[in-house]
């Protein structure tokens, strides 16, 4: 028994190791083909860059916090209102008409087209509904009281909430690029990476709210926005297929529909400054609409 009890460090750390090399290797793996998969496939390879732009615009957005002391409630309101209204806009120009109008080639009915839009609005915005209550998160405006391990607890699930909400707009980019519009696909991600720059702003603000240091809360923020390139990646490949493309356009519009109803509009109007919050909104749904409709005519 003792002899056995004195291999046993020896085991964990082995099979610690042994974890990591096969986690390194297999992160190594996917990342080879991923580069193969890119040199192979414009539409994944521009999908992949259009997702780094977006994690860049994210990481940008962090940047001011290294002078700020602190984020004003109406900012804060405006800031969200300017995300959800670029995101509205995005979803109805960027993926709800060109899905309609794909839709409206295959059909010989004019029912058939919009029925087929919404229900698969319904089903991204299902599946979303589905994902943000399976995974354990903090909604974007949060209040302090309670101890201090209570508040870190509250900042991180915070960050994966905004982790959360990346995940339509990297899946939306990389549907647009799957798509044979690449004017239109670059005007979306140009929308979404303009909204990222706040975001990025309001992730960092949180976490040196929570008492993290600069550096940490930048870190933070920056890194967040890395899973918009990842789903990129995934919606580029998942729905290169011209049959099953319409369907994937309508149920991105879908989850980011679902985000902005259950995340952004609501928080953004939780501490009594509906009126920055809206006139965010109406300027973030203009610019976009300007984007759409000047860069990709």
């Amino acid at each position: 028994m003792k002899v056995m009890e004195l291999f046993q460090p020896g085991w964990r750390l082995g099979s610690k190791l042994l974890g990591w090399f096969v986690l390194v290797l297999g992160a190594g793996y996917g990342l080879y083909q991923l580069i193969l998969l890119m040199q192979n496939q414009d539409h994944v390879r521009y999908a992949f860059y259009a997702g780094m732009v977006a994690a860049g615009a994210t990481a940008a957005g962090t940047l001011p916090a290294l002078f700020s002391r602190g984020l004003s409630t109406r900012l804060h309101a405006a800031i969200l209102g300017f995300g959800g209204g670029v995101m509205l806009a995005a979803s109805i120009f960027s993926l709800i008409v060109p899905a309609l109008d794909l839709f409206e080639v295959a059909t010989q009915t004019a029912w058939h087209a919009p029925l087929k839009v919404s229900a698969a609005i319904l089903l991204g915005s299902f599946l979303m509904m589905a994902l943000e209550r399976s995974v354990p998160h903090e909604h974007f405006i949060k209040g302090t009281e309670g101890r201090q391990a209570l508040i870190l607890k509250r900042s991180w699930l915070f960050v994966f909430a905004i982790i959360l909400h990346n995940i339509p707009e990297g899946l939306a980019i990389g549907v647009a690029y799957a798509g044979d519009d690449t004017v239109g696909a670059s005007t979306l991600a140009t929308g979404i990476s303009v909204q990222d720059i706040p975001e990025g702003f309001v992730v960092a603000m949180a976490l040196l709210a929570a008492g993290y240091s600069r550096k940490i809360a930048i870190g933070v923020g920056m890194l967040s926005g890395l899973v918009e390139p990842l789903m990129a990646v995934i919606g580029a490949i998942a729905l290169s297929n011209s049959a099953v493309l319409p369907w994937g356009l309508a149920m991105a519009a879908g989850a980011m529909l679902f985000v902005i109803s259950h995340e952004m509009i609501p928080e953004s109007h939780k501490q009594g400054h509906e009126m920055s919050a809206t006139n965010g909104l109406m300027l973030g749904f203009v610019l976009m609409f300007v984007l759409d409709t000047a860069l990709g005519s």
